[in-house]
């Protein structure tokens, strides 16, 4: 879970904040409402520094990984044998010539989608250094040297200020600040510290300050920067199921279109219009889905690099596309949805209390509560009710009850009196355990507030006059600026919005009415979100969700999108498919954009391609067949110029429109939260209506200009 650490229970006061690099909770660029996922900025020169990889991926070894250019590949060799058998034939080393240039395009899509991640996993090679390590004894009483390499599973590690940490692990002993900007690019140091969710510390980080004790939990060359440089090199990437299924209905038809034109001959000859093979490889290439089928991998790969560039580290594309298909959001309140710093708002007394006198007792009782609650209940009563500062140095006599999880309470023993403040149902207890009774608008004032979304925290004393409730600490917490807009986004979507929350179930409520979440789990513990996500996944939903904790692992290894805040625990890393480098549960939601993004862009682009072909068709058969059968003639709408003009201004188109789509595989389809029915159709418009126009024109303009030169128009 994110902070709080633990869930609260009702009424209760955190011990723990969120600890999180500095970031802006919308990533610039994004603003929530504005319906738009970035994929980042294209730079043509890209197409040039790709081009030597994207010559070795010639290699019919790679090739075969995708069905359709494997084919256009195969058809180039045959066609530049045709032509070196006809050297002086001008239109055989043309077709030769823009097959090669399809496949060599198909193969720099995938090499320009691929250098983006190179170029970072060259940045993280370069935080990768050879460490010596100083190694724990068997008895822990002296250390040795030994190589970072040599570290294994269970080794304890000593570091120190100006150390680099050589090797993952979680901190048994000690705290510490950590430069970690080597991961996350974030300048500002972490605290690291053992027990709790921010014990894990990553190979390759730099300790800034004081002495930990680090117990490394990977082998060497498995380390979080290793599996981060595989996975963004695409060293480690594999095709996902969605991707399985389309390159088989791409297969499909390249088979289905291979039979039509080898069957295509001996009809050709009957009627006495027999083609060169040139041309009937021009048809195959022409009919079978290129488009999609050179673009697919780098869409594949440059999802997970939209994810990259948002610090989000997706440990398949298996992940990414689950992410798209998401149909359950569960969100931590603390941090997600609110800002995660309650503050002391108001007091309330009970009747015969006046507000001064609970304002000096909540003051007195929160001076041993160093969490950020009880500052601000202290910064309260001397702001809105004057009373002077006070520290626990002026008041020599005084007994210090300091705030523990295990209590929930804080308080102070002086001058006769036993002031306590705390979560109510431990002050309720503390003032029944002396004999003494909670007044009845006590508990009407702790609804109030929790109705109303706050946290009612009672404060009481035990003087001369016996134990009693004084009055209620009203603390807020505050829900975060455009949070309502994003959930009608996600509504829209389809997606069905929880709000996972350790408070008590009119707190809770209250909340998830102010941010407009669908639904929401209250007083919530780890078991309890694992059983709502069974039972999501039950009814056939797939389930998304952050965690940064050890007892959130097996819910994170549950979800379908498991997002682990790279502050949190080892474990928790593991379990998740996905590491949020930012620490920003908020994240979660742009996941789901990108996933839906991705898929939607496949989508789009497969339909495209497919209507291209439609186009083509028209190009070509007229072409081909009018002198034999007349009647085709009616067919030819774009009365191209002559039968080679036309195969060869399809090729060229076919080999061109790649190179055009390149940027759009690389940013994605723009997106907008809308209801899949209406993307559908939206795509179908532009897209499939696209597909068929843009073919028309390019193949006329393109004809139109090899008309015009001399001895080949």
């Amino acid at each position: 879970m994110t902070a709080p650490v633990k869930p609260e229970e009702p009424g209760s006061m955190s011990t723990a904040t969120p600890t999180r690099a500095p970031h802006q909770d919308v990533p610039s660029g994004h603003k929530p409402g504005d319906g738009r996922v970035g994929g980042g900025l294209f730079d043509p020169k890209q197409l040039l520094t790709s081009l030597p990889d994207a010559i070795r991926k010639l290699d019919p070894r790679v090739m075969v990984k995708s069905p359709v250019m494997f084919v256009v590949e195969v058809g180039s060799v045959l066609t530049t044998l045709f032509a070196v058998m006809s050297p002086a034939d001008w239109f055989g080393w043309a077709i030769a010539a823009w097959l090669w240039l399809t496949v060599i395009f198909a193969n720099l899509a995938e090499a320009v989608a691929e250098g983006r991640g190179k170029a970072q996993a060259d940045t993280l090679r370069k935080a990768k250094t050879d460490t010596v390590a100083r190694r724990l004894t068997a008895g822990g009483s002296s250390e040795e040297q030994v190589p970072g390499t040599g570290l294994r599973i269970g080794d304890l590690v000593v570091c120190e200020a100006g150390d680099i940490i050589p090797g993952d692990g979680d901190v048994v002993e000690g705290v510490a600040s950590v430069d970690e900007s080597a991961i996350t690019g974030e300048s500002a140091p972490v605290i690291r510290e053992s027990g709790g969710d921010r014990s894990a510390v990553t190979g390759g980080t730099k300790v800034l300050s004081d002495r930990i004790v680090i117990k490394i939990t990977t082998k060497p060359g498995e380390t979080f920067i290793d599996r981060m440089i595989n996975l963004v090199e695409g060293a480690a990437r594999q095709k996902t199921p969605n991707e399985i299924a389309l390159n088989i209905l791409l297969a499909s038809l390249t088979i289905v279109f291979l039979l039509a034109v080898v069957t295509l001959q001996p009809f050709a000859i009957y009627a006495g219009a027999e083609q060169p093979m040139i041309v009937l490889l021009a048809l195959l290439v022409c009919l079978i889905p290129t488009t999609i089928g050179a673009l697919l991998s780098a869409i594949g790969i440059a999802g997970m690099d939209r994810l990259v560039q948002r610090n989000v580290l997706a440990m398949s594309g298996r992940a990414v596309e689950a992410a798209g298909d998401v149909s359950t959001l569960l969100l931590d309140k603390t941090g997600t949805i609110t800002l995660g710093n309650r503050q002391a708002a108001e007091f309330v007394p009970v009747r015969g209390t006046t507000e001064a006198e609970l304002a000096d007792a909540a003051q007195l009782s929160s001076l041993a509560d160093e969490t950020p609650e009880g500052r601000s209940i202290v910064v309260l009563a001397k702001e809105k009710y004057g009373l002077r500062e006070r520290h626990q140095g002026e008041l020599t006599d005084a007994d210090w009850v300091p705030f523990t999880a295990q209590t929930r309470m804080s308080g102070v023993d002086v001058d006769g009196r036993k002031v306590r403040k705390g979560a109510t149902g431990s002050v309720v207890n503390w003032v029944k355990e002396r004999g003494g009774s909670v007044a009845e608008d006590a508990q009407q004032l702790t609804d109030t507030i929790s109705q109303a979304g706050g946290t009612p925290l009672l404060v009481a004393m035990e003087d001369e006059s016996g134990p009693r409730v004084l009055g209620v600490i009203h603390l807020k917490d505050v829900v975060k600026e455009g949070m309502r807009e994003r959930f009608v986004e996600l509504r829209k979507m389809g997606i069905k919005t929880v709000m996972i929350t350790g408070d008590n179930p009119l707190t809770a409520k209250a909340i998830a009415d102010e941010a407009g979440v669908d639904d929401f789990l209250a007083e919530a513990t780890p078991e309890d979100k694992m059983a709502l996500i069974k039972r999501e996944q039950a009814g056939g939903k797939l389930v998304a969700m952050t965690g940064d904790g050890t007892n959130d692992a097996p819910a994170l290894a549950q979800a379908d999108v498991g997002v682990a805040m790279n502050t949190g625990t080892s474990a928790a890393k593991e379990a998740g498919n996905m590491v949020d480098l930012d620490s920003n549960p908020t994240k979660l939601i742009e996941i789901v954009e990108i996933g839906k993004q991705l898929l939607i862009t496949r989508g789009a682009l497969t339909t495209f391609s497919i209507a291209n072909d439609v186009a083509k068709y028209f190009a070509i058969i007229p072409a081909m067949f009018a002198v034999a059968y007349p009647g085709l003639d009616t067919l030819n709408i774009m009365r191209l110029s002559s039968p080679n003009s036309a195969i060869l201004s399809a090729i060229i188109f076919n080999a061109l429109i790649i190179i055009a789509l390149v940027p759009l595989a690389l940013k994605g389809v723009r997106y907008r939260p809308v209801s899949a029915d209406k993307m559908l159709r939206r795509n179908l418009a532009v897209y499939g209506l696209g597909g068929l126009i843009a073919p028309f024109i390019g193949i006329k303009i393109i004809d139109l200009l090899i008309s015009l030169i001399p001895g080949i128009g």
